[in-house]
């Protein structure tokens, strides 16, 4: 064990092997003490991040119906829906009344709905709102849409991009292995797909995050291979684009899903075995800067805890969500509690931007 903290305390590449023994082995308290040197190490000084956005659903209607989803309708459903532009427009000026400028834009895959829809979309929302910026869609969207109008993950990722995207979420990675993902969701982007859709985006510049939503069917090594997938990926970028600027990792929220009903899966998990991810994350993902903790499915304690185990940010206020509070999470907090949790975690907090920059 001591090697391996050393090695990772160098910042070199553990392999798979050798995540999964730290992972499987190591006591949580060296492996939060090896992280947050780490953390010193990409992001030095006493500062924590935190921000304000507003995750709007722009429509509830999605073909993939993800057995972890409670919140995804088929078309028809009486609840079914796609916003329209007044419904922006009062959401987006009541986030610019709370101080925030940035949507995380997201819904479903609606089979109505093509890149047509949301080129036009997003050059509506720029008109009504320069300073916006949009953090929209997510690979899967972007391998559904480039099917439908039958472009390249490029091609699409360039018109997006054109009409105002402004960075890519890193929806819809769940766990990087196909006999996760054929169990959970087998109509979404497979691993490769996701994976791709990144490498694309990297190639374009477009700043992108990555996540992982854990504690379902998924394996320990599985686990530890998502994060050697990611870490990979974030390899092959170019010298000057910005990558992965962030990984979150977050449990898997199910109550009341098929999910959970199918397999017998709780959707609540103990805050040793969070911080136990996000110590690992970081030591495994040594060319990935930030380490986000989900403030919004572990809470206040372990959020804190967090930023003791190699996390720097909590993350975002979350004005509105929708998916996750669905499914028996969402643990909100407004701008000033989110400050007092990373100062009563003994850290500074500093607002910041997508692009993880002081706002």
């Amino acid at each position: 064990m001591e090697e391996l903290y050393e090695k990772a305390l160098h910042r070199a590449s553990l392999s798979l092997g050798e995540g999964l023994q730290l992972y499987s082995a190591a006591p949580l308290s060296d492996l939060m003490y090896v992280a947050s040197r780490l953390r010193q190490l990409h992001v030095p000084g006493n500062h924590a991040g935190w921000m304000i956005d507003r995750n709007i659903n722009l429509t509830n209607i999605c073909h993939s119906q993800c057995l972890f989803c409670n919140f995804c309708r088929t078309p028809g459903a009486a609840d079914a829906y796609v916003l329209t532009l007044d419904e922006y427009s009062r959401k987006i000026d009541e986030l610019f009344r709370h101080g925030g400028n940035q949507v995380l834009l997201q819904g479903g895959m609606n089979p109505h709905l093509g890149i047509d829809f949301y080129t036009e979309l997003f050059r509506s929302l720029k008109r009504r709102y320069p300073s916006l910026k949009l953090h929209a869609l997510g690979p899967p969207e972007i391998v559904f849409l480039a099917a439908r109008a039958n472009l390249s993950y490029r091609e699409t990722l360039s018109m997006l991009i054109d009409a105002g995207l402004d960075s890519l979420p890193g929806a819809g990675a769940e766990i990087l292995a196909d006999r996760v993902r054929k169990t959970i969701s087998p109509a979404k982007a497979t691993a490769g797909q996701w994976l791709e859709v990144m490498r694309e985006a990297h190639r374009l510049n477009l700043p992108t995050s990555a996540t992982m939503m854990f504690g379902h069917v998924e394996t320990a090594e599985e686990r530890i291979a998502h994060l050697v997938s990611i870490r990979n990926l974030q390899a092959e970028k170019p010298a000057d684009s910005c990558g992965f600027i962030a990984f979150i990792p977050w449990a898997f929220q199910g109550k009341g899903s098929k999910l959970s009903a199918r397999y017998g899966i709780s959707h609540s998990h103990s805050g040793y075995e969070y911080l136990r991810i996000v110590a690992i994350s970081r030591i495994m993902l040594n060319n990935i800067p930030n380490i986000q903790a989900s403030l919004l499915t572990v809470g206040r304690e372990t959020g804190m805890l967090s930023l003791h185990a190699g996390a720097n940010d909590l993350g975002s206020i979350m004005m509105e969500e929708n998916v996750v509070s669905s499914a028996g999470g969402g643990m909100r907090f407004d701008a000033e509690e989110m400050q007092q949790i990373i100062t009563m975690a003994g850290f500074t907090p500093l607002r910041r931007n997508q692009k993880y920059e002081p706002a």
